[in-house]
């Protein structure tokens, strides 16, 4: 099969291009712009476009899929040539479906935790050597993709993301996948661009349920109390399994779960990430594999690529970045981070980087987010507001809306870093959470700060 991908630079479509790449199928390209890790990656398999921009020349009556990616315009020339001819035009989660239709599919979603869930389940499937097909918002420690597609494994296991399909199809993502076995972790507002109201966003949520197939199966966080409610509202044909925040202690600075065979050291730390765990056991077990497997497999997972992870560590102080930028996600990790270090100085620092948490009337969310931190940072570029074509965002808007008086704001990258190096952190974790850089910071470089 001949494929083509529009915007074939992507993170999510990138590595499908690899995993069709992979399966034999005939894979083409193209992209205005290619970044790391993305251009070797492609550059490697003989993917990489030979130069970039559009070229509708190159599409042809022989291509038998057009893969669309987010990034592409609606007016994008080599799109409009594929729609001339009649080529079949897929979204991303469209084409992943139309390989998935004839496996078990089990989605995974919610606004926070999903790929963190995705990866413990993958996590516990590599480890007992159980091949399933997958595609998750991450790269994981012994997996070279992050989207691996077979003939003949019989489960899939997806990310289900609620953002927009392709620039075509406004469809959340995970409206398309008609999952077997469904998790939701949270819901939490996010992507107001997209989802103006709460109502609106969460309506996205009881559509994903609706669309089980019968006789499938939910499992939901049932601490969270509007999963708790579109889960328990739901009439289709479905067998629902709660799950909650499983007990659990933390003694110098090791996290102890409870399990029927006693307390367990685990790596991954915080109630969030626990609650995650519990999600994924269910969602392991519904595929076979036993609770005291599942236990002996989870207690090695380290976490996901960006996911709380550990940068650097010294003596009395360790530095994390974790991709934490919506309000749930910032709390629930400032959060995690001091109950695992109590007795230390906790810097965190937020990058507001992403479109709703620059939009003004979003900012009043974040009330309290960073209440766990010892001292707390806010940076936002002003540039980034206005390549997102947004209203300014001032200082004291977002003083106000983190309702915190000792909020230390900063909209200069180089005196974000000034204050990083200049500031002690004996006896201190340091949290970095962005979806971005803090305007160009160099993460090396804070191994140096703390080692």
């Amino acid at each position: 099969m001949r494929t083509h991908f529009i915007a074939i630079g992507g993170a999510a479509m990138h590595n499908l291009a690899l995993a069709l790449h992979n399966k034999g199928y005939k894979v083409t390209g193209s992209d205005d712009a290619i970044f790391e890790p993305s251009k070797s990656r492609l550059d490697k398999k003989g993917l990489l476009p030979e130069e970039f921009g559009w070229f509708p020349k190159k599409i042809t009556q022989e291509i038998d899929a057009i893969i669309l990616g987010m990034h592409a315009k609606e007016d994008n020339p080599e799109l409009l040539k594929a729609k001339e001819l009649g080529l079949k035009i897929y979204s991303y989660p469209e084409f992943l479906y139309e390989q998935a239709k004839n496996k078990t599919r089990v989605v995974i979603g919610g606004s926070h935790g999903k790929t963190t869930i995705t990866s413990m389940i993958l996590h516990v499937m590599h480890y007992h050597n159980i091949e399933v097909d997958y595609m998750v918002g991450a790269q994981l420690e012994g997996f070279e993709t992050m989207v691996h597609l077979t003939a003949e494994n019989d489960f899939i296991v997806l990310e289900g993301d609620e953002y927009l399909s392709s620039p075509i199809d406004r469809r959340p993502k995970f409206h398309l996948y008609q999952p077997n076995i469904a998790l939701i972790s949270g819901i939490a507002w996010d992507h107001i661009n997209v989802f103006p109201t709460f109502e609106n966003y969460v309506a996205q949520f009881e559509i994903f349920v609706n669309q089980i197939t019968k006789g499938g199966i939910l499992v939901y966080n049932e601490e969270d109390e509007t999963v708790k409610k579109v889960a328990e509202e739901a009439t289709n044909p479905i067998r629902k399994i709660p799950y909650q925040t499983p007990k659990y202690e933390v003694e110098n600075g090791v996290t102890l779960l409870e399990t029927p065979e006693g307390q367990m050291p685990i790596e991954v730390f915080g109630a969030h990430n626990l609650n995650n765990l519990a999600g994924a056991k269910w969602i392991c077990q519904n595929m076979g594999v036993d609770e005291a497997d599942f236990y002996e497999a989870i207690a090695s997972f380290k976490g996901a690529s960006k996911r709380l992870e550990k940068i650097a560590e010294g003596k009395g102080k360790v530095a994390y970045k974790d991709f934490a930028h919506s309000p749930s996600k910032v709390s629930a990790t400032t959060k995690a981070v001091k109950d695992q270090y109590p007795n230390r100085k906790l810097i965190a620092c937020l990058e507001l980087h992403t479109y709703s948490s620059l939009n003004a009337e979003f900012l009043k969310e974040y009330e309290g987010a960073l209440n766990s931190a010892d001292v707390a940072v806010v940076f936002y570029s002003p540039d980034a507001v206005k390549i997102k074509q947004l209203e300014a965002v001032t200082y004291e808007q977002i003083a106000q809306a983190f309702k915190r008086n000792d909020l230390i704001i900063y909209t200069n990258p180089a005196d974000f870093k000034k204050f990083l190096f200049s500031t002690s952190v004996e006896n201190s974790t340091l949290l970095l959470m962005s979806s971005g850089n803090y305007g160009g910071l160099d993460f090396e470089e804070i191994k140096s700060l703390i080692q």
